[in-house]
């Protein structure tokens, strides 16, 4: 009755809060159940000059695309029928309370064995955009891959025009050759594994190879059309350029978040990163190559530096004559393998739409050097497995911890249950020794200490988080990637970080907001978030030979207070070790 008797004086407020309540209760009614089942198996596969049998999921590569809507719920059965271990991992997707889905082997979960199958169940929170799944065992993501799309709900827009049409560009590498035995082999010797022979995308390497298949990728458009390319890089170990021929690329959003629109000719992906481009049909209707190569930012590292392609296809463009061949597309200009300057331009053009919630005040303030290292030859190792530089054994680190997977329980598994001797808290959240990060590093830091070492984070912080390159071996542009969380990049620069002069340059008005960053070689990278999603959170360089060699920690998140605050239980069909 009070409410009532206060209407006349705020109708305005009550009406909308009323519109409110209405909208949140359509979008839940509106919400779907997605259920779809992943049979991984190995599938034969042709590529370049050579057929060999390939993991895939459902006999396809790429495998299958999944289209939800925010706020939709994923019930995902994967069934094992191949020869290795393997969980999946939903990159991007918050997973909040539910890091029993997240995927990582022996960080949320057991591997499933061959024979065996889990069921992956989670709903997408407040996330629009292109996000992605892959494999999160060994090398397995170099085939176990596919696009997750996730539109708007139902009712509502996207922030520009709607596209006549959506296409995700997943770009990748492909080995002529098993993936899992080109890394056991890098095991054996110590050495750095071998350079893929392609690039693809949407599962062809395109027609510029010897031995490639005709089945280049052909995507349409048509004449004043305005259509979306969803990019995704899902390649194991390279970040790559990517621009289409005469054609102009307007950036709208990445890692399943909106941005400000910028033009551009060409974008950069680091390993796991994803980019939403509108393009125009606005050329005379022919055919133009979409084409990808490599960023190469570490020194004197051999590195796959080939080019694939598709064909953006104008439905409107005139048939070649009886007799004659159709025209040879027209070929984009990428930029140098080594073209740092275009990388940063590009990555300083992201800022979100409008003003956001960028925590201002910092409860956690954390500095993780990452970078490569070298290990001594054990004195039981021979030289046949001593083979990295100066008869060494590659590693790499995050604050001079090269961190090592648990093998007989999950690192979720143990801190819920309580399970002691896993891992331990002590991760250091400052580099143990200062130094001149970016110059020339003392020997005497290129060897770290191995160990399964997690950093304790108090529900409901406000952190800040300062990733520093280096200089050890050599420094390279690493594409870190925090699992549970989204993040605001609010600051990039080059050489070593300094907090009085750099914390100028913070962005807290509409920095962009990514699951996967770009840190600059020879430089720095500075993320803020709000830890309110509880579980264990690897966070991880995605060149997948930096993360086997130990380019990662694990970020332990309790459980706040209540339930809405707390991880779900384990779901009884969760992989045992």
């Amino acid at each position: 009755m009070e409410a009532l008797k206060n209407f006349g004086k705020c109708p305005i407020i009550f009406l909308a809060v009323f519109a409110l309540l209405a909208s949140t209760l359509l979008s839940l009614a509106n919400a779907k159940v997605h259920e779809h089942e992943f049979v991984i198996q190995a599938t034969p596969v042709k590529r370049l000059c050579n057929t060999h049998s390939a993991i895939t999921v459902n006999g396809q590569l790429p495998g299958p695309t999944l289209e939800v809507n925010n706020g939709d719920t994923l019930i995902v059965k994967v069934i094992n029928k191949a020869r290795y271990n393997v969980t999946i991992h939903w990159h991007g997707v918050r997973q909040i309370r539910t890091g029993w889905s997240d995927g990582p082997e022996f960080v949320t979960q057991c591997p499933i064995r061959p024979g065996d199958s889990y069921t992956y169940r989670f709903t997408i929170q407040g996330q629009e955009g292109t996000l992605w799944w892959h494999a999160h065992s060994s090398w397995l993501r170099a085939t176990v891959y596919g696009a997750l799309i996730i539109r708007p709900r139902e009712g509502q827009g996207y922030p520009f025009p709607k596209p006549k049409r959506e296409t995700p560009i997943i770009l990748a590498e492909w080995w002529d050759a098993n993936p899992i035995d080109v890394l056991r082999q890098a095991q054996q010797t110590g050495a750095a594994p071998n350079i893929s022979d392609a690039y693809t995308i949407n599962g062809q390497p395109g027609d510029l190879y010897k031995c490639s298949t005709k089945e280049t990728t052909i995507v349409p458009i048509d004449s004043g059309e305005t259509n979306l390319l969803r990019v995704i890089n899902a390649g194991l170990n390279q970040p790559l350029f990517f621009s289409v021929a005469n054609h102009k690329l307007i950036v709208v959003g990445a890692d399943a978040s909106y941005l400000k629109p910028f033009t551009t000719s060409v974008i950069m992906l680091g390993p796991g990163q994803t980019t939403d481009v509108l393009i125009t049909g606005d050329q005379p209707p022919s055919r133009y190559y979409m084409a990808a190569r490599a960023y190469q930012s570490a020194q004197n590292a051999p590195f796959d530096n080939t080019t694939t392609t598709a064909i953006l296809d104008y439905k409107s463009a005139p048939c070649p004559a009886k007799g004659t061949l159709a025209p040879k597309p027209l070929m984009p200009l990428l930029p140098a393998y080594n073209d740092t300057n275009t990388v940063t331009a590009f990555s300083r053009s992201f800022r979100s739409p409008r003003r956001v919630d960028a925590p201002a005040e910092i409860d956690e303030n954390l500095f993780f050097t990452i970078g490569l290292g070298l290990n001594n030859c054990p004195p039981n190792f021979s030289k046949n497995q001593c083979q990295g530089p100066n008869g060494t054994r590659f590693t790499a680190s995050m604050n001079n911890v090269s961190f090592v997977l648990p093998n007989s329980i999950s690192i979720l598994q143990a801190h819920h249950l309580g399970v002691p001797g896993v891992f331990t808290t002590d991760f250091p959240v400052q580099p143990p020794v200062k130094f001149d990060y970016t110059g020339n590093v003392s020997r005497s830091l290129w060897q770290p200490v191995a160990g399964t070492k997690v950093a304790k984070i108090r529900y409901g912080s406000r952190v800040q988080i300062v990733l520093q390159d280096t200089s050890i071996v050599t420094p390279e542009n690493h594409p870190i990637h925090l699992h549970g969380y989204d993040f605001y990049i609010v600051a990039e620069g080059f050489g070593n970080f300094d907090p009085k002069k750099d914390s100028s340059k913070f962005n807290l008005v509409d920095p962009p907001m990514r699951n996967t960053v770009a840190v600059p070689v020879n430089g720095w990278a500075v993320i803020r978030f709000v830890a309110d999603n509880p579980g264990a959170w690897i966070m991880h360089c995605h060149l997948d030979v930096h993360i086997g060699w130990g380019l990662a920690t694990v970020l332990l998140v309790d459980n706040g207070e209540g339930l809405l605050e707390s991880i779900e239980p384990p779901p009884e069909d969760l992989p045992l070790c």
